[in-house]
Parts: C-alpha cells; sequence; structure tokens
C-alpha cells in the first residue's frame, strides 16, 4: 500500500506525540456531594470517617511546697491501688444488672445475686480489708466515678447481696462514708484523682474505663490553674 507524502507526514507527526495525549480522556470533576469511603485493615466495613481517641498533653507536675508534692504522691499511690477495685464493681454492676433483666422470677434474681456477692468475696474481699481509711475513702469515690451510684445506694439498690458484702468489707474502715460522691469540679482532691487517673490511662499503669459522669479533664485542668492563678 502506497502513501501519499502528506499522509507520511501526518502520521510520522502523530507518532511523534507524547503516548499520554493520544486518546486523553478530559478530567472528570468529582461531584460535590459525592462521599469518599474509608477502610480499614481488619475490617470489612466501609467508613465515611474515623473517630480517634481523645488525646491530652500533660503539663509538667508543680508543686508549691515540698509536702504538696508529698500529699500527691501518697494520694496517686493510692489512687491506682484501689481503681482496679472500683473498676471492678463497675463491670460487677453493668453484668448483674443486665443479667438480673433477662431473670423473671425473684427467687433467681436473689440467687444469681448471691453468687455474684460469693465470686467478689472470694476474689477480693481479704484484699479490701487490708485497705486503709483513706484507701477505702478513695475507693468509696471512684465507685461513684465509675457507676454513678453512691455505694450506699448500690447497697440499697442491691439489698440481698451487696448489703453483706459492703457491710463485711467495710467493717474495719471506721470513719468512712460511703454515701461520698466524686465531684472533680468543685473538689480540688477528686481533681487530682482525676489527673492521677488520666495520667496512669496514658502511661498504661492502669486499663482505662470511662467514668460515666459529665466533666471534661482537659476543662477542668484549665479551670483550677485558672483558680490557682488568681489565688497567686
Amino acid at each position: 500500500m502506497r502513501f501519499s507524502r502528506k499522509t507520511l507526514l501526518a502520521i510520522l507527526q502523530i507518532s511523534l506525540l507524547p503516548a499520554w495525549l493520544i486518546g486523553q480522556v478530559p478530567e472528570q470533576e468529582l461531584d460535590s456531594v459525592e462521599e469518599q469511603m474509608i477502610i480499614l485493615e481488619g475490617d470489612s466495613i466501609f467508613r465515611s470517617s474515623i473517630e480517634l481517641d481523645a488525646v491530652y498533653i500533660f503539663g509538667k507536675l508543680k508543686f508549691d511546697s515540698y509536702d504538696d508534692k508529698l500529699r500527691y504522691l501518697i494520694l496517686r499511690r493510692k489512687t491506682i491501688k484501689v481503681y482496679p477495685y472500683a473498676k471492678l464493681a463497675s463491670e460487677r454492676l453493668v453484668e448483674l444488672n443486665s443479667r438480673l433483666e433477662s431473670i423473671t422470677s425473684r427467687r433467681k434474681q436473689k440467687r444469681y445475686t448471691r453468687i455474684v456477692q460469693r465470686f467478689i468475696e472470694d476474689e477480693f474481699a481479704a484484699e479490701l480489708k487490708k485497705l486503709t481509711r483513706t484507701e477505702g475513702q478513695i475507693l468509696v469515690k471512684l465507685i461513684y466515678r465509675q457507676t454513678g451510684i453512691t455505694a450506699f445506694d448500690l447497697v440499697k439498690q442491691l439489698r440481698s447481696g451487696w448489703r453483706a458484702f459492703w457491710y463485711q468489707t467495710t467493717a474495719s474502715l471506721f470513719d468512712i462514708s460511703i454515701k461520698e460522691e466524686f465531684h472533680p469540679e468543685s473538689v480540688h482532691e477528686d481533681y487530682l484523682i482525676e489527673d492521677i487517673l488520666q495520667r496512669a490511662f496514658a502511661a498504661n499503669i492502669l486499663e482505662r474505663q470511662e467514668s460515666v459522669l459529665d466533666y471534661d479533664y482537659a476543662s477542668l485542668t484549665n479551670q483550677w490553674s485558672s483558680a490557682k492563678k488568681k489565688e497567686n
């Protein structure tokens, strides 16, 4: 097949064009309402966003005196010691309430409550009896932090099993108010306990269990920092 001089020239010009230019399709703009989806490794569900855990940047601890520092360190040791018991109480309460909702017989409810009571006593009662008065009071506060219910109201609510448990384990811890609540927004010691917990969670010293109470640690820190500056 023979080609004219003009045809050969046209073929040669086309062959010299960049490959990306030949057959190029105009770029399509994404629809403004189109949603890009994300899939995480090991997950089969597409998501439009990823939820990240809150990350706190902790300031360096500063104390006005050596005594203040010593009190904080003592409070830290005691808080870290008793927190696991408060966490357990919360877990058992959720488990107990969930199970009781599915049990229609009052007799069977009492029987199941006694089983939970014996389990807790066998596992932790001996250790709880060794707590000091201040450790016991911190524990009462932390139970309120984790459950939103005072130890006193827990006794009333779960009278059959928990009454015996609480009375037994707190009998030697005289001068402890089991009606104590946890208010880090208004009680400075409670804020220090919250600060200790958040730092321990971040350092993986304690296993995090979110409080059922409605407060924000970062806001609390700003509040107490501002109050301290005004005092000074």
